[in-house]
């Protein structure tokens, strides 16, 4: 269990976190969804020791990661946003060197090595230097040298940035069998699909404030968004669409032609809906359904697109 009481950190006069507080369960993948600069990984930087919060508390397994610094920093791997790896040495030694600073006996060393490496699936390529390698397997070693010495807690920022489709795939899959097997991680991204697969709980963040938390249906309440149900018509009359809103007083009209339905049950209004143009002798052209999804909800809460 991650505990985060009021942290805040500034730079200057930049509020880069401000107050934000949230908990982790044990065995979940908590998704920090939020643009560029919005403080995901300033959390991430203090949480993992790099950085200390002007203000709050952190508990690591009820442990006070001020008070207990080194005992909370034992149970925590990094897989931080840059790319940390050194490009003359081989895939094998990489890992070595980075696990070697958790003070591993040699033997049980080699071994987990060669286990993460198997698990990205890159123990064929061991022997090669990391200047050979691409992006997404540079990023997949990345991730093989922050879980050598069997930490309960991984922290992920943004550790798909720049990759192949396969190279990406495979990080997901990594990610998911460790969230199996009982890791509990933390995972920033600004990639609404990645955080729609992976994440148990969400956080979105903006301006270094959480803005909202909770699973996807948790975050559907707090926004307000509804399922929207559009049909396209061949031609509606002022008489049909005076029928339609008072049946359906949610309706609008994109166009002259086009209704537009704020589910709050879609099944039941999209039935009303039909039988209310059916009655009118108006001919359906095409029914689409949008259902409430992150994008929807990032926009209402935060009033930007995640790409602005």
């Amino acid at each position: 269990m991650i505990r985060i009481e009021e942290i805040s950190k500034s730079f200057g006069d930049n509020k880069a976190v401000d107050s934000i507080s949230f908990e982790v369960n044990t065995g979940e993948i908590f998704g920090f969804l939020g643009p560029n600069g919005a403080g995901k990984s300033t959390t991430l930087n203090i949480l993992s020791t790099l950085l200390k919060p002007d203000k709050g508390r952190i508990f690591i397994n009820d442990q006070d990661l001020q008070e207990h610094k080194r005992a909370c920093q034992l149970q925590i791997g990094v897989v931080p946003q840059e790319i940390s790896l050194y490009a003359d040495l081989s895939a094998l030694d990489n890992v070595l060197f980075w696990g070697g600073l958790y003070g591993m006996p040699k033997a049980r060393l080699k071994e987990r090595a060669m286990q993460a490496l198997e698990m990205v699936g890159l123990a064929d390529r061991k022997k090669d230097s990391i200047k050979t390698y691409s992006g997404g397997m540079k990023r997949r070693i990345n991730l093989a040298c922050s879980i050598l010495h069997d930490p309960s807690i991984l922290l992920l920022d943004e550790p798909t940035v720049g990759v192949d489709i396969q190279s990406r795939n495979h990080i997901f899959e990594v990610i998911e069998k460790l969230r199996d097997d009982g890791m509990t991680i933390i995972y920033t991204t600004h990639y609404l699909d990645e955080v729609e697969r992976l994440c148990d709980n969400i956080a979105i963040i903006d301006g270094g404030k959480i803005k909202a938390q909770g699973d996807l249906e948790t975050l559907g309440k707090i926004s307000k968004i509804k399922d929207v149900l559009t049909v396209q018509t061949d031609t509606l009359s002022e008489q049909v669409r005076n029928a339609i809103r008072d049946s359906l007083p949610s309706c609008s009209f994109s166009s002259p032609a086009t209704i537009e339905l704020e589910c709050t049950n879609i099944a039941d209004d999209t039935c009303r809906l039909m039988d209310v143009v059916r009655e009118s002798g108006v001919r359906i052209q095409s029914i689409d359904t949008r259902k409430a999804d992150l994008e929807s909800i990032f926009l209402k809460l935060t009033g930007k697109n995640l790409r602005d």
